[in-house]
């Protein structure tokens, strides 16, 4: 697959789990942005090798919940 679509999955992939995120009580959009791009979680879904870019946003946040 080429980059530029990798990198697309990535951003949805993302965006989807940040929605998911903020709806945990008090929790703002810039703390859960920072919250998951600062997660080990994250680093992961960035690494192509893991192929975690494929997976749902579900998927990806319920790893994020339980890490």
């Amino acid at each position: 697959m080429n980059s530029g679509k990798t990198d697309l999955m990535i951003k949805i992939v993302t965006a989807d789990v940040v929605s998911a995120i903020i709806e945990e009580p008090d929790m703002s959009v810039q703390e859960a942005m920072k919250a998951f791009y600062n997660s080990e979680v994250f680093e992961k879904l960035c690494d192509v090798e893991t192929g975690l870019y494929r997976e749902s946003g579900g998927y990806v946040h319920s790893m994020y919940k339980n890490r």
